[in-house]
């Protein structure tokens, strides 16, 4: 197949509410998952498939995305547009309209996705169908289904419902949106300018009137890394091996496994899961167990952290558990 020239946008103005505390100081592209930021990871598999050229939407924490990639060793050509205001995921495309060219397809992620999705796939599903947008979906168990956007197709792939968070009683499909989109480039024709504009709320009902939206199944790892439970449950995908890419060795222990970028003392136990970012300084005589660390923690002697992730930047001098702490602000989970 073709994929010459092929660009993509990455909508990255979020202000990741729902990771708070954690995002208090990072912006949610920029959180890290077995040490690798998310916007690293997706960056690496879009240059893996020949996509370079890439343009962010920014907003939240602006700068801290644009300094990390506006010179970058991914091999990636690096835009982006800074938001006043937030203006929506369709409005955020409609202000990267100039990007892209007149008549050409191109691919919409969301910088919280972490997958390993046959992109590749997608596209040419789409380049088939004629449809100006493809939808990436993916299968779910019943009981996950009332967490997410519900997808109902024909029998050619083409959606023809869309249910917002159904009940599980209520959902008339397992099929979820991912929010990994192919679009022609006539998608910008139903999104007008300098207004507060969504795909789901404003430019998919339309879509839908004309059977202008196909789909593609993703069979591969896909998660949402919306939430701090989700977010937690990503790091341990990575332990058993359903979500690939580049990361420290997973190192075994009598107790469990874990995944570290800083020195660990010898007297220091581990048990469960866990992940410790760069530059930690861990004291004596430390337990931490089911726990991810980020980068530059300070640790005391004989403190025991179980079941909690910490913010990089943190001083940890008493026993903590079932907590997440991020800008000096700790909420029990």
């Amino acid at each position: 197949m073709e994929n010459m020239n092929l660009k993509a946008m990455v909508m990255s103005a979020g202000m990741g509410s729902r990771l708070e505390p954690l995002t208090l100081q990072v912006p949610k592209p920029l959180v890290t998952v077995a040490n690798r930021a998310i916007m690293d990871i997706l960056f690496e598999n879009l240059v893996s498939i020949g996509i370079k050229d890439v343009i962010c939407n920014t907003y939240y924490l602006a700068d801290q995305i644009i300094n990390r990639y506006k010179s970058n060793n991914i091999g990636l050509n690096f835009n982006y547009i800074k938001e006043d205001t937030l203006s929506g995921t369709a409005g955020g495309l409609k202000k990267c309209q100039f990007f892209f060219k007149e008549g050409e397809d191109f691919v919409v992620l969301s910088a919280d996705g972490l997958s390993n999705a046959d992109i590749l796939q997608g596209i040419e599903i789409h380049k088939k169908s004629g449809a100006i947008a493809t939808i990436g979906v993916k299968r779910v168990k019943p009981e996950e289904v009332s967490h997410f956007g519900v997808v109902v197709t024909d029998e050619d792939g083409f959606i023809v419902e869309f249910q917002e968070k159904p009940p599980i009683t209520e959902a008339k499909s397992d099929c979820i949106n991912t929010g990994i989109y192919i679009f022609n480039y006539k998608i910008f024709d139903y999104i007008p300018e300098n207004t507060f504009y969504d795909f789901a709320k404003n430019v998919f009902p339309k879509l839908l009137l004309e059977r202008q939206i196909n789909t593609f199944v993703i069979n591969d790892y896909w998660s949402d890394v919306g939430t701090l439970a989700q977010y937690k449950l990503s790091a341990w995908d990575v332990f058993d091996g359903n979500c690939h890419f580049t990361h420290d060795e997973i190192i075994k222990t009598a107790k469990g496994e874990y995944i570290s970028g800083s020195v660990i003392p010898d007297d220091t136990e581990l048990s469960g899961r866990s992940v410790i970012g760069k530059n930690c300084d861990i004291g004596k005589n430390v337990i931490i167990e089911n726990s991810i660390l980020w980068d530059n923690i300070k640790i005391a002697d004989n403190v025991k952290i179980k079941n909690c992730i910490i913010a990089s930047d943190e001083i940890v001098t008493d026993n903590i558990e079932n907590t997440v702490i991020g800008h000096s602000k700790a909420i029990s989970v």
